[in-house]
């Protein structure tokens, strides 16, 4: 089948087989941020924006893409210029070893399309179902709330 949508602002239109997740399509096509961890939906590290909504894609069929608006981390930077959530993780150091960055990325650039201004506990509900094994999450909040702050 043949799907067509928008990546990171530009127009796609691709085969895809009708089996065929949403994260094994994106990694295809050439966005590596989407990485997949679990494959179950339960650490976030195929984190994706849909239509202004954080989905990971491991549960979402490519199919499901058709007529959407997709957003990767492939797509926040501009002209060379870091997305705040990017530059806020890079200036904070709220990355260890980077393998749930994206999905990180990916979530609090979500709940700040909904909340430009989220209290420490809302920026805690919008990165539920985002697993950091390295971190401890304190600098992941605090790199959130500077990026809050730069919007």
């Amino acid at each position: 089948m043949i799907v067509k949508f928008k990546l990171n602002g530009e127009s796609v239109e691709e085969n895809v087989a009708d089996d065929e997740r949403a994260l094994d399509f994106l990694r295809r096509i050439g966005m590596k941020s989407v990485k997949e961890g679990c494959g179950e939906g339960e650490c976030g590290a195929c984190t994706i924006i849909v239509d202004g909504k954080n989905v990971v894609s491991c549960l979402m069929l490519a199919a499901e893409l058709d007529g959407t608006d997709v957003l990767t981390t492939e797509g926040l930077s501009k002209d060379g210029t870091l997305d705040p959530i990017q530059a806020s993780f890079a200036d904070i150091g709220a990355v260890q070893c980077g393998f749930c960055t994206p999905g990180m990325e990916m979530s609090a650039k979500a709940l700040l399309i909904k909340n430009p201004k989220p209290s420490e506990e809302d920026i805690k509900k919008g990165l539920e179902g985002n697993l950091c094994r390295c971190t401890g999450y304190f600098k992941i909040i605090e790199a959130v709330k500077k990026a809050a702050d730069k919007n």
